[in-house]
C-alpha cells in the first residue's frame, strides 16, 4: 500500500526488455533504505526490488506490467517518481494508492494559473466513470485532486511544491502519465452497481466525493 506522496525523484540507469521480461534500474538516494523483496513504486506501478547497491536498486518487470504503463517508454536518464510502500507505524497522507495501474493517461495541456499548474490529462473511456469532481486520482503515483472533469478530460491542479518534488515537472503535452483511479470509488461503485444498476458523478458527491 502506497500513500502516494512522492520520497525521491529517480534516474532511470538501464532500462532492458528482452521480450519476455524487462529490468529497470534506477538510481535513488532511497537506496539505502531498500532491502531485497521490498516494494516500491515506479511512476506508481508496485515493483519489487530485486538488486540493490549504494545509490541504486534494479527491479524485474513483467510482461503485462510493460505493456499496461508508461514504463515501456523510459530510457537512460529519464526521471521517475518513487514511493516504498507504507510501513506499520508510517504518518497517511495523500491517499491510499495500491501501485496496481488502471491505465495510460496523455497530457493535453500544460497552463500556469496564478501559482499552481494546471494539467489536462485524457484518460480511457473505462476509467472515466471512477472519476467525480474533487475526487482522488494517482498520476503518475502522486496524489491529487480531481479540480474538473470534462468528458475524457480530467483537469489536475499542481500547487509549487507538488510540481518541485514529482517528475511531473517534467511532464510535456503529449506525455503519457500512468493513472490509478481511487480504490474506494471503485469499491463503491461495484457496490451500487450490485444494488441498483449505475451510480453518477453526482450520486458521488451525494455521498462524500467530493
Amino acid at each position: 500500500m502506497f500513500t502516494g506522496l512522492i520520497r525521491d525523484i529517480g534516474k532511470v540507469l538501464e532500462h532492458r526488455n528482452s521480450g519476455t521480461s524487462a529490468i529497470l534500474r534506477i538510481e535513488t538516494i532511497l537506496a539505502k533504505e531498500i532491502a531485497i523483496g521490498d516494494s516500491i513504486a515506479v511512476n506508481g506501478v508496485c515493483l519489487t526490488a530485486a538488486k540493490f547497491g549504494d545509490n541504486w536498486f534494479s527491479a524485474d518487470v513483467m510482461p503485462e506490467t510493460w505493456k499496461a504503463t508508461n514504463l515501456s517508454g523510459l530510457r537512460p536518464g529519464d526521471m521517475v517518481n518513487l514511493e516504498p510502500a507504507l510501513a506499520a507505524g508510517d504518518r497517511f497522507g495523500g491517499h491510499m494508492v495500491s501501485g496496481h495501474v488502471d491505465g495510460v493517461g496523455r497530457v493535453k495541456n500544460i497552463r500556469q494559473q496564478a501559482n499552481a499548474v494546471i494539467f489536462d490529462i485524457s484518460i480511457p473511456a473505462e476509467l472515466r466513470k471512477y472519476i467525480a469532481h474533487k475526487g482522488s486520482v494517482a498520476v503518475n503515483g502522486t496524489s491529487l485532486t480531481v479540480q474538473g472533469v470534462n468528458g475524457e478530460i480530467i483537469m489536475v491542479s499542481l500547487i509549487p511544491h507538488t510540481v518541485k518534488e514529482t517528475n511531473l515537472q517534467f511532464l510535456k503535452t503529449g506525455a503519457f502519465v500512468n493513472i490509478e483511479v481511487d480504490m474506494m470509488a471503485r469499491q463503491l461503485l461495484r457496490l451500487v452497481d450490485n444494488s441498483s444498476g449505475g451510480i453518477s458523478e453526482e450520486f458521488l458527491e451525494k455521498h462524500g466525493y467530493k
